[in-house]
């Protein structure tokens, strides 16, 4: 089966699979010690050949494996697009570690993990979003980016300069100095819950306990 497909990026490419196909197995590694022979599990070959690579450099084939044995067009081509995408989802998930901070809070409750993780995904949204309105700050090195294009990273070092022309959905802010306080000599209506540390029942005990035994070491010294 043979597929041609005109990209953006890489001019022609051509995708050929093979169905059918099963690997060669050997008893190493997940399988060592494995008894008796040694499954057949069939898949699809796909050997890809594009035209070009970014900066005009010359491409050489590649292979790929699927697990489908009997994969159609639509199938292979998938599998081939899907695997060219892994960059931009591995980059993704290294934003969200490192610069919004996914991994970085210690969370003990699995809930407020998902609600953290729900809060990472709306401020990527919200970069994504706004890339039609901040300007292309970019590094030495990196090469300039067409308006509307840019990466959540440089949308996120731009957008001290689209807070300033964002109106501002928040209420005039609060003083910061203390309140007067509740008045001198007046009783608290509202005291504040107080949790028992626990030993409760058995501090009369150790007390006791405590002054029988300073007793007896003041006996034993004298």
């Amino acid at each position: 089966m043979t597929t041609v497909t005109q990209t953006g990026r890489h001019g022609t490419a051509t995708a050929v699979a093979w169905g059918r196909l099963h690997q060669r197995l050997t008893s190493r590694a997940g399988r060592e010690g494995h008894d008796g022979e040694l499954p057949v599990i069939e898949g699809t070959l796909i050997r890809l050949v594009v035209d070009h690579l970014p900066g005009d450099r010359s491409p050489d084939p590649l292979w790929l494996w699927s697990s489908r044995a009997s994969a159609d067009a639509g199938a292979v081509n998938r599998t081939w697009q899907a695997f060219l995408r892994r960059s931009d989802i591995e980059h993704a998930f290294r934003f969200f570690k490192q610069v919004l901070g996914w991994t970085r809070p210690k969370l003990r409750d699995p809930a407020a993990a998902d609600r953290w993780t729900w809060l990472i995904l709306a401020c990527y949204a919200q970069l994504y979003l706004a890339r039609p309105l901040a300007a292309g700050i970019r590094l030495p090195w990196q090469r300039p980016c067409e308006p509307g294009r840019l990466t959540p990273a440089r949308v996120r070092r731009g957008f001290r300069n689209i807070r300033q022309m964002l109106p501002c959905p928040a209420g005039a802010p609060k003083p910061g100095k203390p309140g007067p306080g509740r008045p001198p000599g007046s009783e608290n209506r509202h005291p504040a819950t107080r949790h028992d540390v626990g030993k409760t029942v058995k501090r009369d005990q150790a007390k006791k306990e405590s002054r029988r035994q300073t007793g007896l070491n003041n006996k034993l010294s004298s």
